[in-house]
């Protein structure tokens, strides 16, 4: 017949949903048990009340296929599978309402008392005091004999129950009232979320709300159906006599296959809003893995369903089913397998550039470090009092141009983000030649990453937040920061030394935890591989300057005694031997002109030993750090200065004395390269000018050195002039590049402040890490 034809189709597709759903819920609940970062009580109350839905499903999709067959002997596997499947079903609003209040934050600050939105916390009490009361008198009602009909008297409209109120059964009185609480007061408490105390929780639940609500309120379109449904089998009758017993009238079955669709409707957003947005595993960002895992799921619950179902809404033979099930399972298999291949492809094609070879060896010898290298010469008003200093502009050119490269690549190609910066941080920033900008961003647009940074800074040392602890990405407001979402830390041994600043994508996707740690990992290779080929590039350059500098010195001291010296030694003697004997103590006219000759030879001398490279100090192994330094000056740089003012912490003193040998070398010529910075340069043109010299060593938070001058201080300020500011800084000696680039291999900084007319301060910094 005709509309037995009808009916097997409605079957098939309710059947076929009704697994599809027993297989999504299932996988859920446990994606969320098992992928959860902490398994506290709201994600077990999650994964449960999914997996209280699978296991009504799991009973409807039982009754649906043995009601086809079994129905006409009033089998007791119907009946057994009916009443197993109310006990979830009554369990799974309630679930669903607790983990909603879950979700909003309300079991959260509950504990607290907080006194936020007084009135909803009241509702709700009362809410759950309601279901629950609800909960349990329908449990005591499904478990009470005579309190529920059979299977097969319900489908024969036989429903004779105990406990009626007015000739209604009182469990399908309560049931509905119970349902629409549920949803009701889930919907309420959705549109009203409390703050929530987990880091980025606010961000995650605002991107997750429209999928829950839209979940939400499909359940209540089922739950208004299911009142629906039961006042029609109270009230209405039917005149109609059916030729046989069949489990469901056709308009049952229409019913049945819409609220079973509606269902599933609202699994998938369920699960969008568990994959999507990880709402119930505590993570702030989707993993792609996961989204992808999620729609390989749905996919083989649909088809699985469908040919399952098939078998037994058209009773095809068993060994047909099950080939078609192993093409099915195999196929589906290949493709996942394909599609893991690809993205595998993909992801590997895009990350060569870094794991690839960088031509690291290639660069360091063919090429010297530029100018805009040595900008860790900072203005003192612009400069904050972290020392970090103020991120000067990244021109991708000349020796910038590779970081730039592999920088552009993984924002255009990898991250697909509309802008990101790469903001050095610490005793690497000088190295790195400051912010990488996609795409290229004038000084003037990078000036306001400045307090972003400070603020993230502040942010991750008030939560005590190391490299071990601290989350992968930190949400920023596009409105405050320039369009900019994510701030990602970067991490070494030596604490922060960046943060990676990203925006949008360029296709409106939400950046997923797979690309934050992907930009966090190429973050810091970036930085440690470019601060570790710019000091190789310095340290080279300065080899190169020093063994040029030692043969001019040799050749000049050559050409000197050569040229000069010997020659005038030789007239000298000769001059000495021809003079005439006189009798004793009566000098000769003639000997004065050779004494002043052999003067002038003197005075040659001693100035091209001057001019020689200065031996190293033997002292500070016998004086200690601050000893030696005081030597210096009272030594070497006693006329230099019209006064010497000492700041020495006892603290300071014996931390200093602690530091391995390397390290006090290296902390001592720094600090001596900028007294006799200041000795020389402090007065320029005018030698009368009055110079005072303070110098401090403290400990704050590290060791600290300051030098300071009131002399002329720096040339220049301007963009040429900051090129002149440091050669001016490193004249003489080895110069701050040299020191500034051995203190960042011992874990130091060294930044230097000018103001003209002021003076110059050198600030040496060793953190705590390093001592």
């Amino acid at each position: 017949m005709l509309w037995n034809h009808e009916y097997l189709l409605l079957t098939w597709a309710a059947l076929s949903i009704s697994l599809a759903n027993v297989i999504l819920l299932g996988w859920l609940g446990l994606t969320v048990l098992l992928n959860a970062e902490h398994r506290d009580a709201g994600v077990v109350l999650a994964g449960a009340g999914l997996l209280l839905g699978a296991a009504f499903f799991v009973s409807h999709t039982a009754l649906l296929g043995l009601s086809i067959q079994e129905l006409a002997q009033a089998s007791w596997r119907l009946n057994l599978w009916w009443r197993a499947g109310w006990l979830p079903l009554a369990a799974a609003p309630f679930a669903w309402y607790l983990m909603v209040l879950w979700y909003t934050g309300y079991w959260e600050n509950e504990p607290f008392s907080i006194p936020l939105q007084p009135t909803l916390r009241f509702r709700h009490r009362l809410g759950i005091g309601a279901t629950g009361v609800l909960l349990l008198l329908l449990m005591a009602l499904l478990l009470a004999t005579g309190s529920l009909p059979t299977f097969v008297e319900l489908a024969q409209r036989q429903i004779a129950m105990a406990w009626n109120v007015a000739s209604a059964p009182l469990l399908l009185i309560i049931f509905p009232l119970y349902i629409l609480l549920c949803i009701g007061l889930a919907l309420d408490a959705l549109y009203h979320p409390l703050p929530s105390s987990r880091l980025m929780g606010d961000q995650a639940r605002a991107r997750a709300r429209p999928w829950l609500i839209g979940a939400t309120l499909m359940l209540l379109v089922v739950s208004m159906l299911v009142v629906g449904v039961i006042f029609w089998l109270l009230y209405v009758t039917e005149d109609t006599v059916y030729e046989r017993v069949i489990p469901l009238t056709l308009p049952l079955a229409r019913v049945d296959l819409l609220i079973t669709a509606l269902i599933g409707l609202a699994i998938y957003l369920v699960g969008q809003g568990i994959i999507a947005y990880e709402i119930f595993t505590g993570g702030a960002l989707p993993r792609q893995a996961l989204r992808r895992n999620w729609l390989n799921a749905v996919g083989l619950a649909l088809c699985f369903g469908g040919l399952a179902s098939a078998h037994f809404a058209f009773q095809l033979e068993p060994v047909s089913t099950l080939l078609l099930a192993a093409v099915l399972m195999t196929g589906f298999y290949a493709l996942v397998n394909r599609s893991a291949y690809r993205h595998r492809e993909e992801e590997m094609r895009q990350l060569r550039p870094f794991v690839g070879s960088q031509h690291l060896y290639e660069q360091l010898l063919g090429a010297t470090p530029s100018p805009g290298r040595s900008s860790f010469l900072q203005p003192a008003s612009s400069v904050p009092p972290n020392g970090q200093g103020p991120f000067p502009t990244h021109e991708p050119e000349s020796d910038h141009v590779d970081a730039y490269a592999l920088f552009y690549n993984l924002c255009h190609d990898v991250l697909q983000v509309e802008q990101a910066h790469l903001v050095p941080l610490g005793a690497l920033a000088p190295m790195l030649g400051g912010i990488i900008s996609y795409p290229q961003a004038r000084h003037d647009a990078q000036s306001g990453l400045t307090e972003i940074v400070e603020q993230q800074t502040a942010v991750l040392a008030s939560s005590g937040w190391r490299a071990q602890n601290s989350p992968a990405g930190m949400a920023l407001d596009p409105a405050r920061s320039d369009g900019l979402k994510w701030s990602v830390p970067l991490w070494s041994e030596r604490g922060l030394i960046g943060f990676f600043l990203l925006g949008s994508k360029r296709n409106s996707n939400l950046l997923t935890q797979e690309e934050i740690e992907l930009a966090r990992a190429s973050g810091e290779r970036l930085i440690d591989t470019q601060a570790g080929l710019e000091i190789g590039r310095r340290l080279l350059a300065l080899q190169r300057r020093q063994l040029a500098e030692s043969q001019l010195l040799d050749r000049r001291a050559r050409r000197i005694l050569h040229d000069e010296v010997l020659p005038q030694l030789h007239t000298a003697l000769l001059a000495l031997t021809s003079l005439p004997r006189m009798p004793e103590g009566q000098p000769s006219d003639e000997v004065a002109p050779v004494a002043d000759l052999l003067t002038d030879t003197h005075q040659q001398i001693a100035a091209l030993l001057r001019t020689m490279p200065a031996r190293a100090m033997p002292q500070l192994s016998e004086l200690g750090l601050v000893g030696a330094l005081q030597a210096l000056a009272a030594d070497e740089l006693a006329n230099a200065f019209d006064a010497v003012r000492w700041q020495v912490d006892e603290d300071a003193v014996q931390a200093a004395a602690t530091l391995s040998p390397l390290t006090q070398e290296v902390l001592f010529y720094a600090a001596r390269e900028a007294m006799r910075n200041a000795a020389r340069h402090g007065r320029s043109d005018h030698p009368q000018r009055a110079l005072e010299l303070d110098v401090a060593v403290l400990r704050q938070n590290g060791l600290h050195i300051q030098v300071q001058d009131n002399g002329v201080g720096l040339a220049t300020h301007s963009h040429d002039g900051a090129d002149h500011a440091v050669r001016e800084a490193t004249k003489g000696g080895h110069g701050l590049t040299l020191h500034s680039t051995l203190l960042a291999i011992v874990g130091g900084e060294l930044t230097v402040q000018s103001q003209p007319q002021r003076g110059v301060c050198v600030t040496i910094w060793l953190p705590l890490g390093f001592m």
